[in-house]
């Protein structure tokens, strides 16, 4: 086991161990099978002798289109025919880790370690993960040199058939190509593969028939229009039961009580199985299974400090007092920020739920010592191991089938229901699906961090800002996620032993993206006793509330007109302020002036940028009401301008319900809403108008996913000001600071 103080006396030693481990050249086979009539090409792609071509994808789909864009890139390079292109989940194999979504998601744990090592540990784990806004940033060349590499092999096939050289042969629509000769992918799939690769693969230069770009349908579409698409619940086995669970409340909880027979009674009924943590009630259909499970009245024994509202405000202020760890420092501050004159302002932003319309589920079936699982998740090999880990059996015996995911926006990186339902089929020893009610999903779910942060600065005379203090508390979510989802990890146990530091991911997004002659971010990690997890936006959605409420404080405070005071402060940014520009034109910015209604904020991450312009005002119910949004996005290079809109779309409702709807209450370790309907989110009937205007770019391709939600509150924060003359510095808007 590594722990903080073999890892600090082995030294050098140590160290030079842990890089010869990194260095030593590793190299990877495919695992892609092929069904009948398919040659497969490397880990990524297969041709069919039918023509038709399928795409690998390692990342989940759960409704922001990587099954599309990603096979686009692919289709694109290697000139085919959309209308021929397919996909499937892609194997667990180190070919298809995701280091960029593990430094996004595990920052808190791996921000001191090598990113080489980092890297390295990734791929030999075969760290699978989508999230972060990373699926194009991560796979683009991956993607691009697989669909060359097919092209090249299938132009040197049909070249040598032609007696001309390969590199006159091109690819279009599924063919290839050389002056009036043409030639089917299906006729050269089987004997392209034997061919030899150049030293340096051709990627395209060319612009005509290029579909990058292109506003290709969907490929998970017309699946889930005629019923067809799997999700993890679709699933059916013989002799299959199902499941209902409920788990004890937030912090040590341990069953002490159910009533057995009253299960029994309930018709369909088949089994109930215990756990320390948890009950779980099998049936012959899952409503039977749920009304058994409540007929069982569990009780539990909660041990501990009690987790409430109350108490995690209390913990938080308590971190905010005591000493910070800097995340982050440019310039030096201490000369502007003693003495009166200080502007201060402190702001919160409660517990967020995850809310997606499908609840945890998963389907096992443990036979001949071997587990097969049914699980839409955004970690198969963590899921995998975890259904292992639950039954004292080797990963390798698991053979898990990714499925669809209906939404997620980060819940599904959680494994708890694949080890449950591994338990459970062991348990009944037949085909288990368990599914989460409703109630579960929410009172188990892993919210986003609640944070509180004291931001101070010092105005110079002429309204610029001398010196920028963000003090955050907040719980030290990336090394939760990565303790939790990698319990068993060397290198997560290694880098948890270290002192104490800043979580990069508690913080992510929290500097500004303004030159300011100084600025100082530190991270106050808060112990609060609700468990975190990752959400979309990440804690960018707290980060970038804080700067751009408090920046609009600033603006107003100097006598300065907002979008003008942003762009002057960006430098050489043209990116962000063409954004700014933008928005504000495409929304009749009028300044926000005070009545005006409107308000405006920015952000850059993931390698794209965005500014939201918004109105609103307040209800006569006294709820802020949102009437328009306004956003003008740089997402660098576009693979699908669609699949880029409807991200910025979905992100911009999402980020009205952040901010408009009630808090999440908790209430003595239990979140207090049982359904959908009592957690007041937006409904099409008072959605905003929007407009999203995407700004062509030659910049690299950036992340989209959380994009869209990060800079709503702000916006919307800032225009509730400008029409009430009023700040609301807590997230949900309303909510006391």
């Amino acid at each position: 086991m590594v722990t903080r103080r073999n890892l600090l006396v082995a030294g050098g030693a140590g160290l030079g161990l842990v890089v010869a481990w990194a260095a030593w050249p590793r190299s990877y086979r495919p695992n892609l099978a092929a069904a009948p009539g398919e040659t497969v090409y490397g880990a990524w792609l297969k041709i069919g002798a039918d023509g038709q071509v399928t795409v690998a994808v390692p990342q989940a789909e759960h409704g922001q289109g990587v099954w599309t864009a990603l096979p686009q890139i692919v289709a694109d390079e290697l000139g085919a025919d959309w209308r021929t292109v397919g996909v499937e989940a892609a194997p667990i194999n180190p070919l298809y880790a995701n280091p960029l979504a593990a430094d996004t998601l595990f920052a808190g744990a791996f921000n001191r370690i090598p990113a080489a090592l980092r890297r390295e540990h990734a791929v030999r784990g075969a760290l699978m993960l989508t999230g972060g806004s990373t699926s194009i940033r991560m796979f683009e060349p991956a993607l691009r040199e697989a669909g060359a590499a097919a092209r090249v092999l299938l132009c040197k096939a049909a070249a040598k058939r032609w007696g001309v050289d390969w590199t006159a042969c091109e690819t279009d629509s599924g063919f290839v190509v050389a002056g009036k000769q043409r030639l089917r992918f299906a006729e050269l799939a089987a004997e392209a593969v034997g061919f030899d690769l150049p030293a340096e693969l051709p990627l395209r230069v060319d612009d005509d028939g290029r579909l990058t770009g292109q506003n290709l349908p969907r490929l998970d579409v017309p699946a889930k229009v005629d019923g067809s698409a799997n999700f993890a619940a679709d699933v059916r086995l013989p002799e299959m039961v199902f499941a209902s669970i409920m788990q004890g409340p937030i912090g040590d909880s341990r069953l002490v009580h159910i009533d057995k027979a009253a299960a029994e009674r309930v018709r369909g009924a088949v089994a109930v199985v215990e756990n320390e943590r948890w009950v779980a009630a099998l049936a012959t259909d899952w409503w039977a299974a749920d009304r058994a499970l409540a007929a069982l009245r569990p009780r539990f024994a909660t041990h501990g400090a009690v987790v409430d509202d109350v108490s995690i405000t209390r913990a938080l202020d308590e971190a905010l007092k005591a000493p910070g760890h800097r995340f982050a420092r440019t310039g030096d501050i201490a000369p502007v920020m003693g003495g009166p004159g200080l502007i201060v302002a402190d702001y919160l932003a409660a517990p967020a739920l995850h809310a997606a319309i499908e609840p945890p589920c998963a389907t096992a079936w443990y036979h001949g010592d071997r587990l097969e699982l049914w699980v839409g998740t955004q970690a198969p090999g963590l899921a995998r191991a975890a259904a292992a880990r639950a039954i004292g059996i080797s990963p390798e015996a698991v053979l898990l089938h990714p499925t669809l995911i209906g939404g997620s926006f980060g819940a599904a990186l959680e494994c708890d229901a694949a080890a449950q339902a591994a338990i459970l089929t062991v348990k009944a020893k037949r085909p288990v699906q368990l599914v989460w009610s409703r109630r579960e999903a929410l009172a188990r779910d892993r919210v986003r961090a609640p944070a509180k942060a004291r931001l101070t600065a010092r105005l110079a005379a002429n309204g610029a800002i001398l010196g920028w203090r963000a003090q955050i508390a907040a719980p030290s979510t990336g090394q939760e996620l990565a303790a939790r989802l990698m319990p068993d990890d060397w290198l997560v146990g290694a880098a948890l032993a270290l002192p104490r530091s800043a979580d990069g991911y508690a913080v992510a997004g929290a500097v500004p993206p303004y030159r300011l002659p100084g600025c100082i971010v530190e991270h106050h990690p808060a112990g609060i006793g609700l468990p975190t997890g990752h959400l979309r936006g990440g804690a960018h959605g707290y980060t970038c509330f804080f700067t751009e409420c408090f920046l609009d404080e600033l603006a107003h405070r100097a006598g300065m007109e907002p979008v003008s005071w942003r762009i002057g402060m960006l430098g050489g940014d043209a990116r962000l302020a063409r954004c700014l520009s933008t928005a504000a034109a495409l929304g009749g910015w009028d300044g926000g002036a005070s009545g005006s209604g409107q308000g405006i904020a920015c952000h850059a991450m993931a390698g794209s940028c965005i500014a939201v312009l918004a109105e609103a005002s307040v209800g006569d119910d006294g709820r802020p009401h949102v009437d328009r949004l306004v956003a003008a996005v740089d997402c660098g290079r576009q693979i699908n301008p669609d699949l880029v809109r409807q991200q910025i779309e979905g992100g911009l409702f999402f980020g009205v319900a952040a901010a408009t709807s009630p808090a999440v209450q908790i209430d003595r370790n239990l979140v207090t809403a049982r359904r959908l309907g009592e957690l007041g989110l937006p409904r099409l009937a008072n959605a905003p108008d929007i407009t999203v205007e995407l700004i062509a770019s030659n910049a690299e391709a950036g992340g989209v996913g959380d994009l869209g939600m990060v800079a709503v509150a702000p916006a919307i924060a800032n225009a509730l000001a400008s029409a009430t003359g009023k700040r609301l510095r807590a997230l949900p808007l309303g909510r006391a600071a």
